[in-house]
């Protein structure tokens, strides 16, 4: 019995490797944090983070995700076909060609593959180009409780952001003025088992599997599911909004767990589970889209210091631990209010420099150091500002 298990495995972890997914998932991190990176240097001049960073900082957590699922999914037993999870793949990819990770979101790539497969049976036996039982038989009460724990998931993804690692932009604002804003962006691979008919595994107790394909053996596939995430934001400061958005989102993830754990007894709830997400991830989405429009931009260009807008890696204010959202009142003695005035106060000291900052509470506080060749000529500091592309023009 162990012996067919860690066969199973094994095959499970190769199967990994036969999946287009996998490959179009590492595709698109390197296309999406290539066009970043060039409107970090149309911005700014300059690149901000690397290519891969909305998906380096993501490992540990999708492991994590990918061990919960997977206990839950072959500890209760439950089984798919393989025709419905090449629909979930195809599917994720073709919400990932929008080029916007929010779609990648398990309420739309999950939910939108559980409408199809309910009511796909019924298109099939009205037409004569493919077989009737493609998608049939159909488990389909796993895929609302995948998508409840997924949706918990993205919540907890969205709240553990990093201010190091949301992405900063310029945009105009209603009074022709350029402003900062902040991406909240992160794409995460999560890759968890799934049950199959046909193997070397055999039932362990009477409830398992779930679901009987009219099968006596099983085997397991190991799936990449693509996660992402997406919010613009202007109006607040980034972790506040990430912490915003990120409640209900964890929230209505235990509820519609709790509801498709009852379809499992009673089908409709699956149904319902599956639209009540959807629709309170649309009224989410509004809900920070209309408060963005109506608050006023947190980024925004100031009569006295300069607030930061993002602090490149590796520089020297990613070194004295200067934080985005804080205020550089003085440098080196000096009231600065625009990039020139704090340019020309930086170069006048050589080789050392003062800075005066007003952190995220008001308070005032000192950091000090020193300027080595190769470092970044402005510290590493990033403010709102005409863009360098528009500059050079």
């Amino acid at each position: 019995m162990i012996e067919a298990w860690l066969v199973e495995l094994a095959k499970g972890l190769t199967k990994l490797f036969l999946n287009p997914l996998l490959y179009w998932s590492v595709l698109l991190v390197i296309l999406a944090g290539y066009k970043r990176v060039k409107r970090e240097r149309q911005n700014f001049g300059t690149k901000v983070f690397d290519v891969f960073t909305e998906w380096k900082s993501t490992w540990l957590f999708s492991l994590l995700t990918g061990i919960v699922l997977s206990i839950v999914i072959i500890g209760t037993g439950f089984v798919v076909s393989f025709s419905s999870l090449l629909l979930l793949s195809v599917v994720v990819i073709l919400f990932s060609l929008s080029g916007r990770f929010l779609f990648l979101s398990p309420v739309y790539t999950v939910g939108v593959s559980f409408l199809l497969l309910l009511f796909l049976p019924t298109i099939l036996e009205n037409q004569q180009w493919l077989r009737e039982d493609l998608f049939d038989p159909i488990n389909l009460t796993v895929f609302p409780v995948i998508l409840g724990i997924l949706l918990i998931a993205e919540g907890i993804l969205l709240k553990r952001t990093n201010l190091r690692e949301t992405y900063p932009g310029l945009s105009l604002s209603n009074r022709g003025v350029w402003v900062g804003e902040h991406r909240l962006k992160k794409l995460a691979i999560i890759p968890f088992f799934f049950l199959l008919p046909t193997g070397a595994i055999t039932p362990f107790a009477e409830y398992w599997p779930y679901v009987s394909f009219g099968e006596q053996t099983y085997s397991l596939i190991l799936f990449p599911f693509l996660l992402g995430i997406d919010y613009k934001v202007r109006g607040r400061y980034p972790k506040e909004a990430a912490e915003k958005i990120a409640t209900p989102l964890i929230l209505m993830g235990v509820g519609a767990t709790a509801i498709a754990v009852g379809g499992l007894f009673l089908a409709p709830l699956s149904l319902a589970a599956v639209l009540l997400t959807i629709l309170g991830k649309e009224y989410i989405n509004y809900r920070h889209r209309n408060s963005e429009r109506l608050r006023r931009c947190y980024f925004h260009p100031m009569n006295k210091g300069l607030k930061v807008l993002g602090v490149i890696p590796g520089t020297p204010a990613d070194r004295l631990g200067i934080e985005v959202g804080e205020n550089i009142m003085k440098v080196n003695g000096q009231m600065v209010n625009s990039i020139e005035s704090f340019y020309e106060s930086l170069q006048a000291s050589g080789a050392y420099f003062k800075l005066d900052i007003e952190d995220l509470h008001g308070e005032l506080r000192f950091v000090q150091g020193a300027l080595y060749q190769g470092d970044h000529h402005e510290l590493g500091l990033l403010f709102s500002d005409t863009p360098y592309r528009r500059k050079e023009a």
